[in-house]
């Protein structure tokens, strides 16, 4: 049963790489940009323009945990952040290679 809990990935982990990915390898998007095209994946007739909001925290906690893992970089002023300590504007984009 572990198993099936690991392999299964968040849908927020999931549009981040996914927007990265379409993005390309010399883009980067602001988490803002993530919330909103993932909130308008989930959007219900009912919701409020703000709904973006929602998801913003989530972005930001899967972006981390994306990072950490290597899949992703954030970035501040063009630069990969130190991952224990950082604020602010920041960005995210695919790896670089070396």
């Amino acid at each position: 049963m572990s198993d099936d809990k690991e392999k299964r990935i968040d849908p927020v982990a999931t549009a981040i790489l996914d927007q990265l990915a379409a993005a390309g390898l010399d883009k980067s998007l602001s988490p803002m940009d993530v919330a909103k095209a993932y909130a308008e994946t989930r959007r219900k007739p009912s919701d409020t323009p703000e709904l973006w909001r929602r998801y913003l925290m989530a972005v930001k906690q899967q972006s981390l945990a994306l990072a950490r893992a290597g899949k992703i970089e954030i970035t501040r002023k063009g630069e990969p952040v130190d991952l224990s300590d950082f604020k602010g504007v920041v960005r995210l984009r695919l790896p670089r290679e070396a």
